[in-house]
C-alpha cells in the first residue's frame, strides 16, 4: 500500500483582470501613521491581490496600503514576490466583489 505523505493544499484561483491604472503605495509608519507615498502602476488585480509595476530601485516595505487612483480607499497589502520592477501583492482581506466591479468599471470610463 502506498501512503501519500505529501498532501497538496488546495489553492484558490481568482479571476485576474488587466487594470493598468495608476495607484499609490502608502508606507505605514509608527502607530499606523501614513506619510510617504510612491506612485505605481497596477497591472492586474483579483479579489485577493494584484501585480504592481514600480521603479526597480524602490525599497518596498513588506506591508503597506495601496490606493487606486480616483478611489480614496486604502487597501491593506503585503508583498508576496518581487522580480525587478514587478511586485506581486496579497490583500490583507479579500476585496468585496462589488468594490472590484466598481474599480473595473472606472477603468472603462476613464
Amino acid at each position: 500500500m502506498h501512503l501519500d505523505t505529501e498532501h497538496r493544499k488546495a489553492e484558490r484561483a481568482y479571476r485576474e483582470f488587466n487594470l493598468d491604472r495608476p495607484g499609490n503605495i502608502i508606507f505605514v509608519g509608527h502607530h499606523l501613521s501614513t506619510g510617504t507615498q510612491v506612485r505605481c502602476l497596477i497591472r492586474t488585480i483579483t479579489l485577493a491581490g494584484a501585480v504592481l509595476e514600480v521603479s526597480p530601485s524602490l525599497e518596498m516595505p513588506s506591508h503597506f496600503f495601496l490606493e487606486i487612483l480616483d478611489i480614496h480607499d486604502e487597501i491593506g497589502a503585503t508583498m508576496v514576490k518581487r522580480e525587478e520592477g514587478l511586485v506581486t501583492i496579497s490583500f490583507n482581506m479579500l476585496l468585496n466583489p462589488e468594490f472590484l466591479h466598481h474599480v473595473l468599471r472606472l477603468s472603462f470610463e476613464t
